[in-house]
């Protein structure tokens, strides 16, 4: 979706720019409306949780310092960390390390955000904590969120569209109150007891 692949076959459209044979410039271009929160955070360990946050701001934009500490204080707090920018990644919980991805992903303020397992590794009430924390941010900042997930059935409530991967091909996809009643012997075997393939969440440009 961000071009880091190219694809064997079809189109990539980002908006209303078809991105799969673009390079160097032109996809740097594409690129400026993404940011990621990764599965595992993705935290510099060297760099405490204020420089991880502002390192995009740093490496992009030719801001003065005051302004990137405005920015970056103002997206810790919107996550929960006010205060907590000095602290380094190995003295953050699970949950804390995600809020501080979560931080970093949103300081650019993006168009749109991929979410890659974002609650895994957390227990059951972060992993919700976590969930609803995105869902607050989408409402806040209104990028288009989506989310690779095998978060069953949580992922239903927090999403406008949900799609179902196997092998590499999409299996099934509708509205996420609508996938739950798709007929399809393995999308519901899939939702009730579980299985080895992939949801891809999408949460809509509000």
């Amino acid at each position: 979706m961000i071009g880091l692949l190219q694809p064997d076959r079809g189109e990539v459209w980002v908006n209303d720019v078809e991105i799969s044979r673009l390079s160097g410039k032109a996809l740097n271009d594409v690129r400026k409306q993404f940011a990621m929160l990764f599965q595992g955070a993705a935290l510099f360990d060297s760099l405490t949780v204020f420089d991880n946050v502002a390192f995009p701001l740093r490496e992009k934009l030719r801001l003065p310092e005051s302004a990137v500490k405005d920015r970056v204080d103002e997206k810790l707090e919107r996550v929960g960390l006010a205060g907590m920018g000095h602290k380094f990644p190995a003295e953050l919980s699970g949950g804390m390390k995600k809020r501080a991805g979560l931080a970093r992903a949103l300081v650019m303020e993006p168009e749109i955000i991929l979410f890659d397992e974002p609650t895994t590794g957390l227990d059951p009430l972060m992993s919700n904590t976590i969930h609803h924390l995105i869902l607050d941010m989408h409402r806040t900042f209104g990028f288009t969120a989506v989310m690779v997930s095998h978060e069953i059935p949580e992922i239903f409530s927090i999403s406008d569209w949900v799609a179902m991967l196997e092998q590499g091909r999409i299996a099934a996809m509708a509205p996420a109150e609508d996938f739950q009643r798709i007929a399809d012997p393995m999308v519901q075997e899939f939702i009730t007891v579980g299985g080895t393939v992939s949801l891809q969440a999408v949460k809509r440009l509000a």
